[in-house]
């Protein structure tokens, strides 16, 4: 195990002002529902009362490739298609991009463990795949996805580039993701962390059939029976069933906290990843939001556990950091609210009698 800061706990003391104040805006008590405890939480993250709009959020994806998706036919789409993506989300084409454009979010996109020859990316953006740890992870349901090297390397990698992130000034990170077959060590990871069976966290993916998904839970199966020794291990987990892109964003989603920097979490990878940080460090969940709900189960089963409450719930399947985009406002509406409401007093309005 890295010998890893201890996470810091928000500001209990700014959140209890952020509720008191709600108390004495100009509106019932409670009026405002779920976006006065959005408020909360932004206070206690941002250790003030009332919270300011957040200035610099910033999208990171990690993409990388799993073997499984080949040996077991697990995905509807070749592995190809993830380099083709990563393309596509530097030239500003994808889903992630457009929402992020509409809230004024970067986004930095990372070849982690990509199936594809780095040079693919030569003539336009080279720095995306500087920090590839290696072509791919490896078969979970029998053979490891990494080295103890390479995953110690991910791992590592998610938090410099956390670090990085957040000395260049983001306030607050989402991480994104991209990768075929990522949603079978996600659901390996989320079965065993959960402690349930393959075909309760086992999804239909990028939109496979029911042979295709019936291959799927037997390879979550053989990889949960693979790792379930791993369990006290955190780290030796994600070399066991995890992947290059999983466990740097679970060094990623860490760092963060440690950081005091807080996180919008997106869908079933970063719900996976979130459920191995926990098990570093349970204190680092206190700065995370969870962004959206993904219809795939193992994404409820995470969240569950993690006691975390998805922000909106649009049915959203895609990764790449979109469910999380499209709380964002949501969080900031919240924090406005606080921050720019008359209190009663101020308003000259009278308050409700006791």
């Amino acid at each position: 195990m890295h010998d890893l800061p201890q996470v810091p706990l928000p500001d209990d003391e700014m959140r209890e002002a952020a509720l008191a104040r709600q108390l004495r805006l100009t509106k019932p008590a409670g009026a405002l529902g779920r976006l006065e405890e959005l408020s909360g939480w932004a206070s206690a993250v941002q250790g003030r009362c009332p919270p300011t709009r957040f200035q610099r959020p910033t999208v990171v994806i990690f993409a990388g490739d799993h073997g499984i998706a080949a040996t077991a036919r697990t995905s509807a789409y070749p592995s190809e298609v993830t380099a083709q993506m990563v393309l596509n989300f530097i030239a500003g084409g994808a889903a992630v991009n457009v929402l992020a454009r509409q809230a004024g979010v970067s986004v930095r996109v990372l070849d982690v463990s990509v199936d594809a020859e780095p040079d693919y990316l030569d003539a336009i953006a080279p720095e995306v795949a500087s920090h590839r740890i290696r072509r791919s992870s490896g078969s979970i349901d029998k053979e490891d996805a990494l080295t103890s090297t390479e995953v110690h390397a991910a791992f590592e990698l998610g938090r410099v580039i956390a670090d990085q992130e957040i000395d260049s000034g983001a306030d607050l990170l989402i991480p994104g993701d991209m990768g075929i077959g990522n949603t079978t060590p996600a659901a390996t990871l989320t079965g065993l962390l959960t402690k349930l069976d393959a075909s309760k966290v086992t999804g239909m993916g990028t939109g496979i059939d029911d042979r295709t998904w019936m291959r799927k839970c037997a390879a979550v199966r053989d990889a949960m029976h693979r790792g379930r020794a791993d369990l006290g291990d955190p780290i030796t987990l994600l070399a066991r069933v995890g992947g290059a892109d999983l466990a740097a964003m679970t060094g990623f989603l860490l760092q963060a906290s440690i950081r005091k920097t807080p996180v919008i979490l997106d869908g079933t990878i970063s719900g996976a990843c979130a459920l191995v940080a926990d098990r570093i460090d349970y204190r680092a969940k206190l700065w995370w939001l969870a962004g959206h709900r993904s219809t795939e189960p193992a994404h409820t089963a995470a969240l569950n556990h993690l006691d975390l409450h998805p922000v909106i719930d649009y049915s959203m399947r895609l990764g790449e950091g979109t469910g999380a985009l499209l709380a964002l406002p949501v969080l900031q509406a919240a924090t406005s609210l606080l921050a720019e409401m008359s209190t009663f007093d101020e308003a000259g309005v009278s308050e409700q009698d006791a």
